[in-house]
């Protein structure tokens, strides 16, 4: 259903963007991957506005039209004891401007039946200490995703894919790290890349807005201290 489909894929030379780019390529699809990455269809910084124009500019060159854009870049991660401003602005063009600021520059282009899927994190809703650059540009792209798909509605299906933890290397865990999910394992990329391609398809056709967290159910696991063999050793 992807044959000749024009897909751009933002952060697509490693990771869960590298295993999107290629189910989109296997099933047929013309991927266009920026990365900071050498080697895909077009090399540069998200951060920068200049690097985002010229990207689409050849996109829309190269193919007239724009099938899915897939926001996967990945943002800085650092904390508020080591985040400078500039640094904390930098993960935000990256996480947040450069998916607006891309649909924008796109939004001329979409052809009929287009879609977008965004992709945020599970700590959009949830944090590790010293995390805020990447847990405030993932929360303000799941925010993003519900206005963009208002503002696009009729034309563009908008929607947003939260991860837990994806062992992007498909490492099989055992024990603690693989029983601490409810699904009994840590994900891998595919179980992301899988996603994002139904949400491109017709038989998403009705969903629009979204936030789809997988995480093999860990945000829904409560955890109490001392409480069926969970114990907090040490201060948070």
């Amino acid at each position: 259903m992807f044959k000749g489909k024009v897909v751009v894929v933002t952060g697509g030379a490693k990771g869960i963007g590298k295993a999107i780019a290629q189910q989109f390529e296997k099933e047929g699809a013309r991927v266009c991957v920026i990365d900071i990455l050498p080697g895909g269809y077009y090399t540069g910084d998200l951060a920068d506005r200049q690097i985002l124009e010229d990207f689409a500019k050849k996109v829309t060159s190269d193919f007239g039209h724009v099938d899915y854009l897939i926001n996967n870049a990945l943002p800085l991660m650092k904390g508020i004891n080591d985040c400078s401003y500039e640094e904390f602005n930098y993960a935000l063009r990256v996480g947040v401007t450069a998916p607006f600021y891309l649909t924008k520059l796109f939004a001329p282009y979409f052809s009929k039946g287009a879609a977008i899927v965004n992709i945020s994190s599970s700590r959009d809703r949830m944090s590790q200490p010293q995390t805020e650059s990447y847990t405030s540009a993932k929360g303000g792209i799941s925010a993003l995703t519900h206005a963009l798909a208002v503002s696009l509605a009729g034309k563009v299906r908008v929607n947003s894919i939260s991860p837990g933890w994806i062992d992007t290397a498909y490492t099989e865990y055992e024990g603690p790290d693989a029983l601490q999910h409810p699904a009994g394992r840590v994900g891998n990329p595919m179980d992301i890349a899988n996603m994002v391609l139904y949400l491109c398809s017709e038989k998403a056709g009705f969903i629009t807005g979204e936030n789809i967290c997988i995480d093999g159910g860990m945000t829904k696991l409560m955890v109490y201290h001392n409480d069926f063999g969970w114990t907090l050793d040490g201060d948070i």
